[in-house]
């Protein structure tokens, strides 16, 4: 790659991959495009003009589009190539030009470093509340993370990337990474003002005639993406830190349709379907996904997680009981049936319920055990429908829903046999099929 590059014209940017001082990563990107150098300037934590004075990386990243591997000598599976050096502080990426990929190895570094510092690496959001509440929200692409953490009455920590220490959470970035495909005024506007002088637009098609975005067109790709700095969101909080979680959301999309919107998990619980990390990948969010499929990311985030699934679930366990958060589980997935026969649920549902969650009110109201699944489901939430909130009843054939609710938590099973070593109160939480596995 040093004698590829030799020669051209690269751009440079140095700084921070995280916003605590104390828990941080100096960096510096090196591009051979302008426009991911700027990626990388929204992204990550900017340096002070003082730091950059004296700024000494710890890793180093290098994102040459145009340099490709050859897969015969080179041993790898493609043309492109993400590598990963930790003892050497070096990431080299090549062959591809999606920008994500260099926040998401410095993150799989923050995932090795930091628990042995004794911070709890995550891929979740947060938010705060106007009276310095924190919450966050874990879930993989597709789950509405970036959609449901924007909320005008809360203020963005970040969207994506965070790190929980003794003295609270902090942020890995300085800017969010949004997906854009059918982005509306109406239903996203914090993100879609967000998209200003600045922002980055990724895979999106420009409408020819009026050289204006089209957010509805996805021929390139679903995975149509935006890139701005937390700035650009009002009332961001700045620097991105804040205390203790009080509430803690797991965000699923369950396209098979069987999972109740809303959900309370005690802290076994949490720790079970953290470790599970269940979701339906969705067109856009992985190449040659056409329609949802069903699938486990141990700690919402396998590709990224290089220690074993249990050293992050034991601090999100150890964290919940020291500091009484209370974890939801909620499915911005299907209703009435699975995909293709049911509907999305409506997102102003899905908001609906994580502002019961945060306001506390899901506290008030009275909730029955759901024995297939192991978990505590609210009979009533403001601002939803009942008939919403239990899933069976939005089916119009109930033992096809019955079916298909028993092969997920037949699913939940048997994924979570490739976990040893996992105490018995954990393994208990899970869901009970009626069938043994």
């Amino acid at each position: 790659m040093k004698g590829f590059v030799t020669g051209k014209n690269l751009f440079a940017f140095d700084g921070f991959v995280g916003a605590d001082p104390g828990n941080r990563l100096a960096i510096r990107v090196i591009n051979d495009r302008a426009w991911q150098s700027l990626f990388a300037r929204q992204l990550f934590v900017g340096p002070s003009a003082g730091e950059l004075r004296s700024h000494k990386p710890d890793f180093t990243i290098m994102c040459i589009n145009d340099f490709e591997s050859i897969p015969k000598e080179d041993g790898t599976n493609s043309d492109v190539f993400i590598i990963l050096n930790l003892s050497r502080g070096i990431v080299l990426i090549g062959g591809t030009s999606y920008a994500g990929e260099m926040k998401k190895s410095m993150f799989s570094t923050m995932n090795f470093v930091l628990p042995s510092r004794g911070v709890f690496p995550m891929h979740c959001s947060a938010n705060m509340g106007r009276g310095g509440d924190t919450a966050l929200f874990f879930g993989l692409s597709g789950t509405g993370k970036t959609t449901l953490s924007t909320d005008p009455d809360r203020m963005l920590i970040g969207d994506d990337e965070h790190g929980w220490s003794d003295r609270g959470i902090f942020n890995f970035e300085g800017g969010c990474y949004a997906k854009c495909i059918h982005l509306s005024r109406e239903a996203e506007p914090e993100i879609w003002n967000a998209i200003r002088s600045g922002a980055v637009l990724e895979n999106v098609v420009i409408d020819s005639r009026t050289l204006r975005p089209d957010f509805d067109d996805g021929k390139l790709t679903e995975n149509t993406r935006v890139a701005y700095p937390l700035d650009h969101i009002p009332g961001a909080v700045t620097p991105s830190i804040g205390g203790n979680p009080k509430t803690i959301i797991f965000l699923t999309a369950d396209a098979m349709g069987v999972l109740p919107p809303v959900s309370r998990l005690t802290e076994m619980g949490a720790m079970y379907h953290f470790m599970s990390g269940y979701t339906s990948k969705l067109a856009g969010t992985e190449r040659g996904i056409k329609e949802p499929k069903a699938t486990f990311s141990e700690c919402f985030g396998a590709p990224f997680m290089p220690r074993h699934a249990a050293v992050y679930a034991g601090m999100l366990g150890e964290r919940i009981k020291r500091y009484g958060a209370k974890t939801y589980f909620i499915n911005t997935g299907w209703s009435g049936g699975p995909y293709g026969a049911g509907s999305r649920i409506k997102i102003r549902h899905s908001r609906a319920m994580v502002t019961a969650a945060l306001s506390g009110a899901l506290d008030a109201v009275p909730y029955r055990h759901d024995d297939l699944f192991n978990i505590d489901v609210p009979i009533e939430c403001p601002g939803v429908p009942a008939d919403v909130l239990n899933p069976r009843m939005t089916w119009p054939d109930r033992d096809s829903y019955d079916q298909a609710a028993e092969r997920l938590a037949q699913m939940f099973v048997r994924n979570f046999t490739k976990f040893g070593g996992v105490s018995p109160q954990v393994l208990a939480s899970g869901p009970r099929p009626s069938q043994d596995v």
